[in-house]
């Protein structure tokens, strides 16, 4: 004969078994999150009424203008003394200092006029009336010398360019930015070599 005490005892354990079941069932196993999940499908599979009156525009309404995208081509020769960048409105040329100048000097090179002289050929061809010369250095060296000796390379390069273009009528902007707007950190000889340059751009016409 079981007693009121041995009773209430089976029946906790009985109790307590069907908890630990359930703690057990609800607790996912430890490698349910190792295997691949199903992804989301990012398609729509359903079929699009064309006619819903909820996909036309409202009376009145208008599209937005279309815009062109700006679209950019740069070349340049393999030694990286020269490189030219085109876009939808502008051509600029990048000319290296060591192929213009000697080393921390203004004066023209014996090979720089050639290359100059290409680049007034290009503006007479896009016909344009207005030129920018500018000229940048490295970081060496005081920031009040770079920017005079680049302000005096770019002068010397549109001295080169209003002779060949003196019949043409055009304005110059010339400016010597020296260590200002760096094309690459200047932590190499060879990164400074890129910041050392003269860039003349002017505006994409209709070439002839």
């Amino acid at each position: 004969m079981r007693t009121s005490t041995g009773f209430v005892r089976g029946r906790a354990v009985i109790i307590g078994s069907i908890a630990l079941a359930l703690i057990v069932v609800a607790v996912p196993s430890a490698g349910a999150d190792d295997g691949p999940r199903p992804k989301a499908t990012s398609v729509y599979e359903g079929k699009i009424d064309v006619s819903d009156p909820d996909l036309k525009m409202v009376d009145g309404a208008t599209l937005a203008a279309a815009k062109v995208l700006e679209i950019k081509q740069v070349v340049g020769d393999e030694a990286g003394n020269e490189q030219r960048e085109d876009s939808n409105s502008e051509v600029k040329f990048s000319l290296q200092a060591e192929v213009l100048f000697g080393k921390d000097s203004a004066k023209l090179s014996s090979d720089a006029d050639a290359r100059i002289k290409a680049i007034a050929e290009e503006i007479k061809k896009q016909n344009a009336k207005k030129v920018r010369v500018f000229g940048f250095t490295d970081d060496l060296g005081s920031a009040e010398h770079g920017d005079v000796l680049s302000r005096q390379r770019a002068a010397a390069v549109h001295g080169v360019l209003s002779q060949e273009l003196a019949a043409v009528g055009i304005s110059y902007e010339i400016r010597g930015y020296g260590e200002q707007f760096p094309i690459a950190e200047n932590n190499s000889e060879e990164n400074r070599r890129k910041n050392r340059r003269v860039e003349v751009s002017f505006p994409r016409g209709t070439a002839s």
